[in-house]
């Protein structure tokens, strides 16, 4: 009987109590009843509280300059750091002056042969191509000099990034220590890893080098921790029972079955390394990232483009190079694998060789094509013809105008007037609703630091341009996901253009939105849903193909129309997919709109870039760390706990 007395309570609860979602928002609504009149009463101004904010910049500038004055005398910087950079410094030389030494043509035979042996003779083509390509662009130098920047960078990613994948995945402690490190650092914007490497190192390429690191070596770990924790148990005993050690089941079977997850994690690496090598640009790494945003600061498209065009063919070839090396293992290897690989180093040393006693180590300025002045005329053109006046669709200025003074301004005006503790607790509302009570705190805290550190205004400024920006990639990527997903033709029309701009640079995006919409916010959004849609198209497209086809067999049989069928059986099966694609829509919306501070974006972005172009670091490192702030709220917000957790919740 006492038992029934006491789950009589519970079961006489309404139905709808029932729901963990229902009873949130209950109980949101009693946490506001009793804390808004409370905030209201104490802080009724929308403005972040100057008693609640904590001025850093002063200590953050003793820092810095303690740094500065001590890179040449301190023991941390002469025997530690300083041989570090040192090392950076001849690595990247010594590769660039490889490359020099190679010549044009022994470089171009090098890549194409590669590709040959890796992917066959159609990719070796256009490998070729696109070195040659580079050199008629007039881009030969800076491409060498950001192909040795990428070969140190993505070497040292991968040794950091196999050491710390070994590490998670041969010790659930360490997995379990490692994975928030990661989840972190891959939602944090580019940008972010700029500073405190300048502050450390300075301005040149060897805090470049190691930005990119940072920035690329968590793809690495986290792939190579998979690929060990998912290998074949079955495997895995067999080798064991023969009595082989911790040491030999590692070389002998872990990473052997890990090889596809390890491959993958080289390509992921690679194409973060180049994004992140030309995004460092600003900060002293030369290069073809120095051409574009030297360019861009002029508002000089048409040398942007002329730089921008072999910084997209090098992230097509080395994407497709490393992703038909991975599709290749398992297969049979060639019989004459190992004297083909002989005579393709034989052919490029001769070719190398042959440049070199022609005198023809460097490319002929002669055959150097001037792009920079045809697409100037174009874009002149486009300002006369396109920017405004338009007959009944009006011009892309105006377009933008349009944009920011009906969405942009809006919803930064209405950010900025609500109370700042309303924002807490709308982001606290949205972060519990999605996941759990950790989730919303650790939400709250990044976005209560933003005001602590005295960047209220030009947060909610990028949040403003982040929301419109996610908004519009969502209701595009979406349509676009759906169409693809029912129509096969679609999709194999949509999946060229989709892979061309995933390998894209985030950088790159900036040049074209220039010359359509000019400077200002609109552009930096504009180039944000363009960075950001393939993405959310892919994903989209693939949780609706996966949805199982016997529910939609099962409501075709009930009568169901096509729509009805999308509305009531793919969207809800498809969920999952659906709030990864939001999750990833915002992450990769907030990347490109800091950048955007290069094109009039302002807001965070500018602060970053202000604060490397007149030293004064402290200012650069608060948007810095607002950045990281927002990056973080933002995850977390739309991310979905997996159910377990919110169990245990």
């Amino acid at each position: 009987m006492a038992t029934v007395t006491a789950d009589a309570p519970r079961t006489a609860l309404p139905g709808f109590l029932k729901q963990s979602v229902v009873r949130k928002l209950l109980l949101l609504a009693l946490a506001a009843a009793v804390l808004v009149p409370l905030a209201d009463a104490r802080w009724a101004s929308g403005s972040w509280p100057g008693a609640l904010t904590v001025d850093v910049s002063e200590p953050l500038t003793r820092v810095s300059d303690w740094i500065i004055d001590n890179r040449d005398s301190h023991p941390l910087f002469i025997y530690f750091l300083g041989h570090i950079s040192n090392a950076v410094v001849i690595c990247v030389r010594a590769v660039y002056l490889v490359l020099l030494a190679a010549g044009w043509a022994g470089v171009t035979a090098a890549a194409s042969l590669v590709a040959w042996r890796v992917a066959g003779p159609r990719l070796a083509a256009g490998t070729g191509v696109a070195f040659l390509a580079c050199g008629f662009l007039g881009m030969w130098v800076p491409t060498m000099q950001t192909l040795a920047l990428m070969v140190v960078a993505v070497l040292a990613s991968v040794a950091v990034g196999v050491l710390l994948g070994l590490a998670a995945g041969l010790s659930d402690r360490l997995d379990r220590m490692l994975r928030p490190v990661l989840d972190t650092m891959q939602v944090l914007p580019a940008f972010a890893y700029l500073l405190p490497v300048v502050l450390v190192f300075g301005i040149g390429v060897p805090a470049a080098v190691l930005a990119t690191v940072v920035y690329a070596a968590p793809p690495m770990a986290r792939l190579t921790a998979l690929g060990l924790r998912g290998a074949d148990k079955e495997v895995l005993e067999a080798v064991e029972s023969l009595g082989t050690t911790a040491r030999q089941r590692l070389l002998t079977a872990r990473i052997p079955l890990a090889r596809k997850e390890l491959l993958l994690g080289l390509n992921q690496t690679i194409m973060m390394a180049l994004s992140m090598a030309v995004i460092a640009s600003v900060i002293g790494a030369g290069g073809l990232g120095d051409r574009v945003y030297q360019a861009l600061a002029s508002v000089d498209v048409g040398a942007a483009l002329a730089a921008g065009i072999p910084i997209v063919l090098l992230a097509v070839v080395l994407d497709r190079v490393t992703g038909a090396a991975g599709e290749q293992l398992g297969e049979e290897p060639h019989p004459n694998g190992r004297r083909l690989w002989l005579y393709a180093l034989a052919g490029t040393a001769a070719v190398a060789v042959a440049g070199r006693l022609a005198g023809r180590l460097d490319w002929p300025d002669a055959w150097a094509l001037n792009i920079a002045e045809p697409v100037n005329r174009a874009v002149d053109w486009m300002t006369d013809h396109l920017y405004s006046g338009v007959p009944v669709v009006g011009g892309t200025a105006d377009w933008a105008a349009h944009f920011t003074t009906w969405v942009l301004d809006p919803v930064r005006d209405g950010l900025l007037w609500l109370p700042w503790w309303s924002v807490l607790l709308i982001v606290a509302a949205l972060a519990w609703l999605i996941g759990t009570w950790r989730t919303a705190l650790t939400a709250v805290l990044a976005m209560a630091a933003i005001g602590v550190l005295g960047v209220w205004k030009p947060s909610l400024d990028t949040l403003s341009q982040v929301l419109a920006a996610v908004a519009v990639t969502l209701v595009l990527g979406f349509a676009t996901g759906i169409a693809a997903a029912r129509s096969d033709r679609v999709e194999r029309l949509l999946r060229p253009v989709l892979d061309v701009f995933q390998t894209m640079p985030q950088f790159v995006y900036l040049i074209p939105v220039v010359a359509l919409f000019g400077v200002g916010r609109a552009p930096a959004v504009a180039a944000a849903v363009v960075y950001a849609l393939p993405a959310v198209v892919r994903i989209t497209t693939q949780g609706l193909r996966q949805v199982d086809p016997a529910a939609l067999e099962s409501s075709r049989s009930l009568g169901a129309t096509p729509a009805q069928q999308l509305r009531q059986v793919q969207l809800p099966l498809a969920r999952p997919a659906l709030l990864l694609a939001v999750n990833q829509g915002v992450v990769l919306v907030l990347a490109v709109v800091i950048i955007g501070g290069l094109v009039g974006g302002g807001a965070l972005g500018y602060e970053v870039v202000a604060g490397l172009a007149r030293g004064d670091l402290a200012t650069g490192l608060v948007a810095g760390a607002a950045i990281v702030c927002l990056g973080l709220m933002l995850d977390r917000v739309t991310q979905p706990t997996d159910r377990r957790a919110k169990k245990g919740a």
